[in-house]
């Protein structure tokens, strides 16, 4: 079962579709450092921009899979949807769709697609793949329920000509927490006690988070609730603390000076950059070739594995059977 992997990051659909039978037969990114990785993985020559790709150059395939640029629909981001210069990309993919016609054809963006411009975004790639004969099918999974320990929700796309993909018999797993995950060993960034707080009876958040403190850093407190200093959209995201007996934040691509901080044994602590590739389902052998901010960057914008390999197995199972 050949498949196609566009906007390929470092790999998260090749490591799922072939754990799953698939042989990738075309790769590529725009970025230089992920197709260094790429290939040193996977010893595969990736293309580079998609809108140099010569499409007739690109193999017969029966899946094509495209984690397509999220930053335009992300509520991270300007959600200049279209208007962005990588808005545009998922036209291309259509391109690619028309000219190849895959039986399948699998997407993952951000959650916020389905919000964007007031659901037109959506509609719209919908409307394009409908002109084209494919039936489409849309949900929005969270990589929690599949195996992993962070809640990272993503709108997950199946298009194909034979029928509407149903994702009512998806197999989701246990909820896995933090700890199940950690490193034993390890040069671990701590902090110390002055530099943090720890708040008295936290509460699991149904997402699987325990929000437990938060660094004691100067943060603008004016115009925010009393209490809530530390909740608040003022105080960014990485200066939270989560306990490691829940599930962890969504890993964003925007920070590339390292991740959160957890507390686990009495400590808190920052996660490595090992951890955060296994929070993603990368398996311990991966190649991690760049810089620490790229590695950073790189896994902010990859997929949940075990999510996409639950999707897939759907996949085969509904069209390839």
């Amino acid at each position: 079962m050949r498949f196609i992997d566009l906007f390929c990051g470092i790999g998260g659909f090749h490591i799922a579709l072939s754990n799953m039978g698939g042989k990738c037969v075309f790769a590529c990114d725009i970025d230089e450092e992920c197709r260094k990785t790429y290939e040193q993985n996977f010893g595969i020559k990736l293309e580079g921009d998609i809108k140099k790709i010569d499409i007739n150059s690109i193999p017969d395939h029966e899946v094509l899979c495209a984690g397509f640029p999220c930053q335009p629909f992300s509520i991270c981001g300007k959600q200049e949807g279209f208007k962005d210069s990588r808005g545009d990309l998922i036209f291309y993919v259509l391109d690619i769709v028309k000219k190849k016609k895959p039986k399948v054809v699998l997407l993952e963006n951000v959650k916020h697609l389905k919000y964007h411009n007031k659901g037109k975004t959506l509609s719209t790639i919908i409307t394009e793949f409908q002109k084209i004969g494919f039936k489409i099918s849309w949900k929005i999974l969270n990589a929690k329920d599949y195996g992993t320990a962070q809640n990272r929700e993503r709108i997950i796309i199946v298009a194909s000509k034979d029928k509407e993909f149903s994702f009512c018999s998806l197999e989701q797993k246990s909820h896995l927490a933090i700890k199940n995950i950690l490193d034993r060993n390890g040069n671990f960034e701590y902090l110390n006690d002055k530099e943090y707080t720890i708040i008295n009876n936290p509460k699991k958040q149904p997402s699987g988070l325990i929000f437990i403190g938060y660094r004691n850093k100067d943060i603008r407190k004016k115009g925010v609730r009393h209490g809530t200093e530390h909740l608040s959209r003022v105080h960014k995201q990485p200066n939270r603390i989560y306990s490691s007996d829940g599930t962890h934040p969504t890993i964003p691509s925007q920070e590339n000076s390292g991740r959160f901080f957890i507390y686990h044994e009495g400590k808190v602590r920052k996660l490595t950059i090992n951890e955060c590739f296994k929070l993603m389902g990368f398996p311990e052998n991966f190649k991690k070739i760049s810089s620490s901010g790229k590695l950073y960057n790189q896994i902010g914008n990859s997929v949940s594995i075990p999510m996409i390999e639950t999707v897939f197995r759907e996949i085969k199972r509904q069209y390839f059977k």
